[in-house]
């Protein structure tokens, strides 16, 4: 019998299990594409390139948010943005639903933000507002749905934005008054709720951070720990969507979604949150949807409630904060939709 010991057995499973653990999405997606290969390889060149295309069109938002993000931890400034959202909770929500409506980052470049602001220990009653107005509207996307769909739906679906956010940050801030929504960052993401203590204290800001090679590596650790986290999580949500684009007719859509009254309201906003498309993709189709008689009020309704819990978002969103605060964000998109869908309608009709 031989003399060399055999590494445990349990050595082998912890190794497993780490790997499982921090890269089960990447296996995921490798796994999807082999199948695709198999059965419909046509198919898996389209989803691959489908997504590599979408990384690279969301690449500027993402470098973009993730430089910043990165940027503020390095040099400190991640506290004086913290103790800027300190104050009147009421005007942190009004404050920060506006910034939303009128932000430049899509629903998935936002998010490295959304959690340096939570790690900082900003108030996720703001947090919230300026996350679910984000999505919906953006000054590139008010100028198109101007040209596809009228200047009165643009400016509906602004105040739906911001609307939306301010309800989000209301119903956020009323829960966690009573001690609900406590460290809504999952394990690993961020610093969880000890980055409180940058909004009670005041350190010196460096704002010429590459001067100090400890704040260089920090600034170079988050911004690559940053961009493999949204990585992989994008990568999978654009996998499922191009097989949702392909799988799912738009005339199916269409049938679903015609027609007048406030009954397709509810349906639009149920409809919109896995059959969206894009916030730029979406707008010819509800075009078309009210030209064949499609409520307004539906047509807004699909668009908000697709903008907030879009495929990539919501994957996203389901990989940052926990179950709760997940299932309370999905909810509020649906509300907040819905309500702008019959408010819309009612004020077309009047």
């Amino acid at each position: 019998m031989s003399d060399i010991t055999l590494p445990p057995r349990n050595r082998y499973t912890d190794l497993l299990h780490r790997i499982w653990t921090n890269e089960r999405v990447w296996l995921f997606c490798a796994g999807l594409l082999a199948v695709l290969f198999i059965f419909n390889p046509p198919q898996a060149i389209s989803s691959a390139q489908f997504a590599v295309q979408n990384l690279l069109n969301v690449g500027p938002f993402l470098i973009l948010s993730i430089g910043i993000a990165a940027y503020a931890g390095a040099t400190g400034a991640d506290g004086l943005i913290a103790r800027a959202f300190t104050g009147s909770p009421a005007v942190m929500i009004v404050i920060a639903a506006l910034a939303g409506g009128l932000s430049p980052f899509c629903s998935c470049g936002v998010i490295p933000l959304i959690a340096a602001l939570l790690a900082m220990g900003v108030p996720l009653s703001a947090v919230m507002a300026f996350w679910l107005a984000s999505p919906v509207m953006d000054p590139s996307m008010f100028l198109l749905t101007t040209g596809v769909l009228g200047v009165e739906f643009a400016i509906a679906k602004t105040l739906a934005a911001v609307g939306l956010g301010i309800f989000g940050g209301i119903v956020v801030h009323a829960m966690g008054k009573v001690g609900g929504l406590t460290d809504p960052l999952r394990e690993g993401v961020g610093n969880g709720g000890c980055g409180a203590s940058k909004v009670r204290s005041v350190q010196p800001v460096v704002w010429k951070f590459w001067q100090d090679d400890a704040r260089v590596t920090k600034f170079w650790r988050e911004a690559v720990k940053t961009t493999l986290f949204l990585a992989k999580w994008l990568t999978l949500a654009f996998l499922l969507e191009s097989l949702m684009l392909a799988w799912v007719p738009a005339e199916l859509i269409t049938s679903v979604l015609g027609g007048a009254g406030f009954a397709p309201i509810g349906l639009a906003t149920l409809v919109g949150v896995p059959a969206y498309l894009n916030g730029y993709a979406a707008l010819p189709l509800v075009g078309g949807l009210m030209g064949q008689g499609m409520a307004p009020g539906a047509g807004l309704a699909f668009l908000v409630a697709g903008g907030v819990t879009s495929l990539p978002a919501a994957i996203a969103v389901w990989a940052l904060v926990k179950k709760p605060v997940f299932l309370l964000y999905v909810g509020i998109a649906l509300v907040g939709s819905l309500t702008s869908g019959i408010l819309f309608q009612l004020w077309v009709t009047l």
